[in-house]
């Protein structure tokens, strides 16, 4: 039996190390780093549905004020984060992170399990929940950064992420299996739990980085650490961005994406409100969407991504979500059924996922790392979320006039085919510049 168990130890470290390109005393550091995003992303995704059933409790009249909340919660804790991260160590940080945000869960635990109306209280989740996502991840990835060289990240940051869409996996499969059972605040120390794991994780991740870097390679990734910081001031990214029409043309990309993503979060909202009855019902069905989601993402990650990228061409690849989401919103305004919705919704998400979101992040990669770095933030959190305020604001005067969602999701086809022109026309000025920086390097 114990021979048995060896030779298949054997077998899959060998094929391990063969895929993944784990070169000798790397295999704990993925282990760990792997282990890592998938327990981060787990936690994440099992609160994630409750965030969709919070939106319902507080009122879908409400979700544009939830929105609104969420950007300005934005504006005042990003600065926030730059200053401390920009005053300590990361390695020091990153544990008082997730302990704070453990000890956020268990008080929204007490208070779920004592609050007699959780109307208020779902309000402050789904804000809450909407900023410790950014951060979380935000955070784990500056870890990576810190703990690996450049040839090592190339090797292994594909391996080490895919722990995260597995976690994406796990999270909605928990509490879609769990919430109707325990309720709704037991998911709360699940979440936290998975959160404690992180940070075994991040302490035997700094273990290993004290024991396995020579004097020299710890120069070398100081020097690296100090070119990559976590967060900063955004005023330096809104002038990057002013002064470059390719920066605003990506602006337009981000808004118009979180214009048609947010009509189509209140239209799900409205939708599953009307079909399903009971709080845990409907927890279960987000649950259930968010495990679609991330499947679908997965195989389409693994299979068809860079076969579509190399086959297509970039500007192509970006334009392909916009066009597929044109069609589904016609099919939404024919058929404004929750079926129809679902599909729409779970394809939508694995295709932003798995083909819109790395395509949009190649957009950077031709750009001067001010760029890279400082405009990318300010368009990350500021774009991103104003767009979210503004579009759910869009979308509430839109009801307020009296329109039906089959009429929403005629004005939003038009406007995915706009998205869709915008993204082809930045897939081609990205080649463009991409040969102008290889003429450049040439020259040089």
């Amino acid at each position: 039996m114990n021979s048995g168990m060896k030779y298949l130890t054997s077998v899959w470290q060998s094929l391990f190390q063969r895929l993944a390109s784990v070169q000798s005393g790397e295999g704990r550091a993925v282990f760990w780093s792997f282990l890592y995003f998938f327990s981060l992303l787990s936690s994440y995704y099992v609160l994630r549905p409750i965030r969709d059933e919070m939106g319902i409790v507080a009122g879908i009249d409400q979700l544009q004020w939830l929105f609104t909340g969420t950007f300005i919660t934005m504006l005042l804790v990003v600065p926030l984060f730059g200053f401390i991260t920009s005053r300590l160590q990361r390695r020091q940080f990153l544990p008082y992170v997730y302990l704070f945000f453990i000890f956020n869960l268990i008080l929204f635990y007490l208070i779920f399990e004592s609050a007699e109306s959780l109307t208020n209280v779902a309000r402050v989740f789904f804000i809450w929940l909407s900023v410790f996502n950014l951060f979380v991840v935000s955070v784990f990835w500056s870890f990576m950064a810190d703990l690996y060289r450049n040839e090592q990240a190339k090797r292994l940051f594909g391996l080490i992420a895919s722990g995260g869409t597995i976690g994406a996996l796990t999270g909605p499969l928990l509490t879609a299996t769990l919430v109707q059972q325990l309720g709704t605040s037991q998911m709360m120390l699940i979440s936290a739990g998975l959160l404690c794991l992180s940070i075994l994780c991040i302490n035997r991740l700094i273990r290993w980085q004290a024991t396995n870097d020579d004097r020299q390679e710890q120069s070398d990734r100081s020097s690296e650490r100090d070119e990559i910081p976590i967060g900063g001031s955004i005023w330096d990214g809104i002038l990057l961005v002013l002064r470059s029409p390719y920066l605003m043309g990506i602006c337009v990309l981000m808004l118009l994406f979180t214009l048609l993503s947010t009509f189509l979060y209140f239209q799900q909202a409205q939708i599953i409100k009307l079909a399903v009855a009971g709080s845990e019902a409907r927890t279960a069905l987000f649950a259930t969407i968010d495990l679609s989601v991330n499947a679908l993402t997965l195989f389409i990650q693994t299979l068809i991504t860079a076969r579509l990228i190399k086959g297509l061409g970039l500007a192509l690849v970006l334009a392909l979500i916009p066009l597929l989401l044109c069609f589904g919103f016609v099919l939404l305004a024919l058929f404004p059924a929750l079926p129809v919705l679902l599909a729409v919704q779970v394809l939508r998400r694995a295709g932003n996922y798995a083909v819109m979101r790395p395509s949009r992040e190649m957009l950077y990669v031709v750009l001067r790392r001010d760029e890279k770095y400082k405009a990318k933030n300010f368009i990350d959190t500021v774009v991103y979320r104003g767009g979210d305020a503004v579009s759910s604001w869009v979308y509430t005067g839109f009801r307020t006039l009296g329109m039906s969602l089959s009429t929403i999701a005629w004005i939003a086809a038009p406007i995915s085919l706009i998205w869709a022109w915008v993204a082809y026309r930045l897939g081609q000025q990205q080649n463009r510049i991409a040969t102008q920086n290889n003429l450049q390097n040439g020259d040089e």
